[in-house]
């Protein structure tokens, strides 16, 4: 494996988040927070879910509330992704490149199709986007740790070059589940995407095939939001999303109703508190590592464990802040000295309550 080429992503997420932090208000933030505090759970270590019929939920009353799918008027102010879709330049070829490895895929128990309305006519609103090549963010779910909101499941963000159309790319890899961090998967594999039409005041995207999978409605609306934030982020336009089975609009998606078009649900309420998005999972690095991503942390404050994965020792630990607290904002630390081999990062929150580590990311880095 080559080395992963940090400073390039680096600048560009130093810029994308500096620019999109600005646009984020912070006046949910400290009761969201604290009402995670109260809620914390125990750890566990590499996330790993299996989206199943009937899984516990808890607090899906809540949860439904607070996916409420809004229109493009209604979206609050000031709800924005931490970062969009990066600039592309234009090439002649419509292929999506990717050697990411495919991550593991839901296994639900249970089926019912995919309803439509009979009587619509084929939508052919916007324009197919013009192609590029560059980099894509696609987002996936992931489980967390202290967390009874948002199904136990939440947003995360990584980052795939592509060749073509950009978000139709994205969402490619989105339905094939190819995360480059098997934490993370979709309960959209399986699903055949055609075309994505841009009109500029709405974001068509059809389906040749879409999931028959019947989940709990909080997973449900997760699920929702995980299109609704790849496609808004790919395309670039926080537009509502209009989701067509073969032209014809949907009324029902995973076994649940939905309005159309489908707006997006503030960060807060869907994406994961803390990311790590530098060193990218399976990333090659030098010695010092340097660690850099975005949260939402009580107080602004941030633990770090670095554990080698051939003595399971801890080699490493620190405290790391945000910009600001109780909302989506930059951090970043460095580990002076690592010595080569294998090791797993840990970025997470201690409970003010009972001392719990919880919101943990993870990544697996090799150290040369």
């Amino acid at each position: 494996m080559s080395e992963h080429p940090n400073d390039e992503f680096d600048e560009l997420m130093r810029r994308a988040l500096h620019s999109e932090a600005d646009r984020i208000e912070p006046a949910d933030g400290l009761h969201e927070i604290q009402a995670r505090v109260r809620s914390q759970r125990a750890p566990v270590n590499r996330r790993g879910w299996v989206v199943t019929t009937g899984a516990a939920v808890v607090g899906t009353a809540a949860a439904i509330g607070a996916f409420a799918l809004l229109n493009g008027e209604d979206r609050p102010a000031g709800d924005s992704e931490v970062a969009g879709a990066p600039k592309t330049t234009a090439t002649a070829t419509g292929s999506v490149e990717s050697s990411l490895p495919p991550s593991a895929a839901p296994s639900p128990s249970a089926t019912t199709p995919s309803e439509s309305r009979p009587t619509a006519l084929p939508t052919k609103s916007g324009k197919l986007e013009p192609k590029g090549s560059g980099a894509i963010p696609v987002y996936w779910l992931g489980r967390t740790d202290g967390i009874d909101t948002g199904a136990g499941l939440r947003l995360y963000r990584t980052f795939a070059q592509f060749e073509g159309r950009p978000t139709y790319s994205a969402l490619q890899l989105m339905v094939a589940g190819k995360s480059s961090d098997p934490d993370y998967t979709s309960p959209w594999i399986g699903a055949q995407v055609s075309e994505v039409r841009l009109s500029g005041a709405l974001t068509t995207v059809d389906f040749a095939k879409l999931p028959t999978e019947r989940l709990d409605q909080g997973v449900a609306q997760m699920a929702l939001q995980q299109l609704v934030y790849t496609v808004q982020g790919a395309s670039g336009q926080t537009v509502p999303i209009e989701v067509t089975l073969r032209g014809k609009p949907v009324t029902h998606l995973f076994g649940v109703e939905i309005k159309q078009p489908l707006g997006r649900a503030q960060s807060l309420d869907v994406q994961a508190f803390i990311w790590i998005t530098t060193p990218e999972n399976g990333a090659v690095v030098r010695s010092p590592l340097k660690v850099s991503g975005v949260a939402a942390a009580h107080e602004a404050q941030l633990n770090w464990r670095i554990t080698s994965d051939d003595t399971k020792r801890v080699v490493d630990e620190g405290v790391a802040t945000t910009q600001e607290a109780y909302k989506f904002t930059p951090y970043s630390f460095v580990v002076a000295k690592l010595p080569a081999g294998r090791y797993t990062l840990e970025v997470f929150e201690v409970s003010v309550a009972d001392g719990r580590q919880t919101s943990t990311d993870t990544k697996s880095i090799l150290v040369k």
